[in-house]
């Protein structure tokens, strides 16, 4: 069953033997690590200690705290992108910026999309940037409006791309009653009459396909959109657009008829379409290596069908990752089966970075005490975010076992799946002479002393 896998893994290993002597090769192959065990770079004289990085961290929420008043949530969530220890680099970020008359919650709003701005040099990347959007003619008052509006546009590189992408900005905030209507200007308020939002608009308008440019094609592609019930408030209504924009009705008609040789009927690639557009666009030589893929790692020809279904972008997924993913449960002690059933139950997993489920896997088994065979027959609980979701949800169990308030470790699926409104009913409001300390644990204002 795992033959496939084995091979893989040898042919990886080998890849890696032949490039030890490449610094370049080192840096880039991944790195295995036991069971349960916390990654780290390999630590060099210059390298910042855990300490540093977490006085750093510290001292960014702090600055972005008292400089721009942000929340705590919003604070911690930069520094974990871009983190400083001195504020002599962000200062200049913040007078730059204030100096081109931005108000504090637009520079926010771009600090927030850009943490990277944080500690970068600004005369070089933000200065440059505003300056020529100034000599092409943007007003004051149209840079802060637009800018803070759509940051994107800071991180586009090159002039052409950043004032291109300005001005189709402009063109959308914009009233157009008196704006010549050209095919484009059109379409987008055909677009906006759909309720399709500003954001995916701009995604339309820079694209290097501009299905919002044509006339008949634009026409027939929105018509089929439509008819086939797509939410214009969604990116999918917006992915489909690309592929029956991009694609000819005989290139659709032969991917059809590809999947139904992978024993899909029309009704249900069209189902699945649904839930993911691009389901269409790959070539039959990646569609097929998929399902071979997924085969290779011992499901059954019914099994992979009803994988795809359920998580179609693992079309787009490379083999490395489908394979990776089932090696990554096996190393941490999954049985072949066990991790078989978590791609099965919840194919999500396979798009889940290997240090993500490393780590939520030791927190679930190796701190809270659940079995692996628990988190294979609930797999859905490693999709949720470490900090956000399962940390307040243990901590009250944990109180509650502390505290002898419960006397066993709930199972997994009623502790991490039950809806908030029945976690906080059963584990949280029916201890009246604690409550007050559990809602406080619950929303992460106090940390549990079990």
């Amino acid at each position: 069953m795992f033959s496939f896998i084995l091979n893989a893994r040898r042919s990886r290993e080998l890849h890696q033997w032949r490039n030890l002597t490449s610094p370049l090769s080192n840096l880039l192959l991944p790195q295995t690590s036991p069971p349960f065990a916390t990654s780290f770079s390999t630590a060099t004289a210059s390298d910042p200690t855990p300490e540093d990085e977490k006085k750093r961290k510290t001292f960014t929420v702090h600055y972005l705290i008292n400089s721009l008043g942000l929340t705590p949530k919003l604070a911690e969530s930069i520094s974990s992108k871009a983190s400083f220890d001195s504020k002599q680099n962000p200062d200049s970020v913040l007078k730059l910026l204030r100096s081109y008359g931005f108000a504090d919650p637009q520079i926010s709003t771009i600090i927030a999309t850009y943490p990277r701005f944080l500690v970068e040099n600004p005369e070089k990347t933000l200065r440059a940037k505003l300056h020529f959007l100034k000599l092409n003619g943007a007003s004051s008052s149209e840079i802060t409006e637009i800018v803070s509006k759509v940051p994107k546009i800071l991180g586009k590189r090159g002039h052409v791309s950043i004032t291109g992408y300005f001005d189709y900005v402009k063109e959308i905030l914009q009233d157009q009653d008196n704006v010549k209507q050209t095919n484009r200007t059109r379409n987008v308020s055909v677009l906006r009459e759909l309720g399709v939002p500003h954001k995916l608009l701009l995604n339309l308008l820079i694209s290097k396909a501009k299905p919002v440019c044509g006339k008949e094609r634009f026409e027939e592609s929105v018509k089929k959109i439509v008819e086939m019930g797509f939410d214009p408030t969604s990116k999918k209504f917006v992915n489909a657009l690309y592929v029956f924009y991009e694609l000819s009705e005989k290139t659709i008609e032969m991917k059809v008829c590809i999947y139904k040789k992978l024993g899909f009927s029309v009704d249900e690639v069209w189902s699945t379409f649904k839930k993911w557009p691009y389901l269409l666009k790959y070539s039959e030589k990646k569609i097929t290596q998929t399902f071979e893929t997924l085969r290779g790692c011992g499901l059954t020809e019914e099994e992979v069908r009803a994988v795809v279904k359920k998580y179609p972008e693992c079309v787009g997924t490379s083999e490395e990752k489908i394979v990776g993913s089932v090696e990554t449960f096996v190393e941490l002690g999954f049985t072949g089966e066990e991790a078989l059933m978590i791609i099965k139950r919840h194919p999500q997993c396979i798009g889940l970075a290997s240090d993500t489920v490393k780590s939520k896997i030791e927190f679930l088994v190796g701190k809270m005490g659940w079995g692996l065979k628990d988190v294979a027959s609930t797999p859905i609980v490693l999709g949720f975010s470490l900090e956000k979701f399962i940390l307040p949800r243990c901590n009250v169990i944990r109180a509650l076992i502390s505290k002898r308030l419960i006397g066993e470790m709930p199972a997994i699926s009623s502790a991490l799946t039950s809806p908030k409104l029945r976690f906080l009913k059963n584990f949280v409001k029916k201890h009246e002479d604690v409550l007050p300390e559990l809602i406080s644990i619950f929303n992460g204002d106090c940390v549990s002393l079990a």
